[in-house]
């Protein structure tokens, strides 16, 4: 994805917004794997009358703050790219559609603050826990979405594929869904709660949801492994499926990179820094697979490109053919 279509500083901004989307993820990991998810016992404050921690007996205080200082990062840089959306001179002209993205980002972290919140009242209840990293894989998406969008003309999409696998951008969105839902399940029946006293594990066969998990991941690799039949099975390849292909190789990295960690883990016994990759890679995944899904979706430079002619160029052709037939 080439910067075309806004400016730098755009651009950057944007970026910025989807690292620190995946970066929090991790912040939010280190404090489950630390059990420092009660290290703050209050919200929005983080002790009784301080908003800081002030206990120097345990790092847990200092990991969950540190993890409550992401949330006004993401609003400063969320912030700054509504603004550069409205006044930067390349984005100002772009349509409206476009400019309600960031906003709906701006929602997210609002409302990822409450859920927050709601996870310190409730002792680290793990569907809590759970929604607060799914919504986070959600602004992950939105994040990926916007800056795609960013880098693409405004025109309608057309679909690239057939009507026959036009199911296949659906069917990885679906998957990958399960895939993480799942993988919440399994790390809430485990033994990372995020507070060795205070977390509630779901009360279900952690092994048999796991395997449910893995069979989710090898469902949606196998549905990978039919696009790329569909992206690289041409002989004559076409040239708008480009950025979808470059998008593949990314969504098969980060699979079989987050799947062999998976599989480690699990053999191992579940060691913090592998989970903690782990969910770093959920969000790498949920990232390229939504790179993948948009790029089956071309939008022309102009209305009435397809990307090789445009309607008038296929008007003049078929006008010249009836010419020559007289």
């Amino acid at each position: 994805m080439g910067v075309q279509k806004t400016d730098r500083l755009t651009w950057r901004l944007a970026l910025a917004n989807l690292v620190a989307q995946i970066a929090i993820i991790v912040t939010g990991g280190a404090v489950r794997l630390t059990g420092s998810g009660l290290g703050c016992p209050e919200w929005p404050l983080c002790e009784p009358g301080s908003l800081i921690p002030r206990e120097m007996s345990s790092i847990h205080p200092y990991v969950e703050f540190g993890n409550r200082l992401m949330s006004p990062v993401l609003l400063v840089i969320t912030v700054a790219l509504i603004w550069a959306f409205y006044r930067r001179p390349p984005m100002r002209s772009r349509p409206l559609r476009l400019k309600r993205l960031p906003w709906l980002v701006l929602a997210g972290i609002a409302v990822q603050a409450v859920i927050g919140g709601i996870s310190v009242w409730t002792d680290l209840h793990s569907t809590i826990v759970g929604v607060h990293m799914l919504i986070s894989l959600v602004l992950v998406a939105f994040s990926m979405y916007l800056m795609y969008r960013l880098a693409s003309p405004d025109t309608r999409p057309q679909a690239l594929l057939s009507s026959a696998r036009r199911f296949l951008p659906w069917a990885l969105a679906a998957l990958i869904t399960a895939v993480v839902v799942l993988g919440t399940v399994v790390t809430g029946a485990g033994p990372h709660s995020g507070d060795a006293e205070a977390g509630h594990i779901y009360d279900i066969d952690p092994v048999l949801a796991a395997r449910l998990h893995a069979v989710s991941v090898w469902v949606f690799l196998a549905v990978v492994v039919l696009v790329a039949a569909v992206l690289f099975g041409r002989q004559r390849p076409d040239p708008r499926l480009s950025g979808a292909r470059r998008a593949w190789w990314w969504v098969l990295a980060a699979t079989v990179f987050n799947g062999a960690v998976g599989y480690v883990q699990h053999a191992t016994g579940l060691p913090e820094l592998l989970v903690g990759l782990h969910m770093l890679g959920s969000g790498l995944i949920v990232a390229a697979t939504t790179w993948l899904c948009a790029a089956l979706y071309y939008r022309p430079e102009h209305v009435g490109t397809t990307g090789e002619t445009t309607v008038r160029e296929r008007r003049d052709a078929h006008d010249v053919a009836i010419q020559h037939r007289h």
